[in-house]
């Protein structure tokens, strides 16, 4: 089942009419904050992890 364009256009007037364009802006802003914080953990974990092994190897290689 896809989604056509008028479904979409049907749906985002819905989505207007019950939290008006002002608050929807917010909460878009909102989201985009979270996605943002998101990618930013998971990118210094992903950072972390690769010198938590970086320095295991070079523990081993002196050892």
């Amino acid at each position: 089942m896809s989604l056509g364009p008028w479904e979409l256009i049907i749906i985002l007037a819905i989505v207007i009419a019950i939290f008006g364009a002002g608050r929807l802006a917010g909460i878009g802003g909102a989201l985009g904050g979270s996605i943002r914080e998101f990618k930013k953990a998971v990118r210094d974990e992903s950072e972390a992890a690769s010198e938590d092994k970086t320095e295991k190897s070079s523990s081993e290689q002196k050892a």
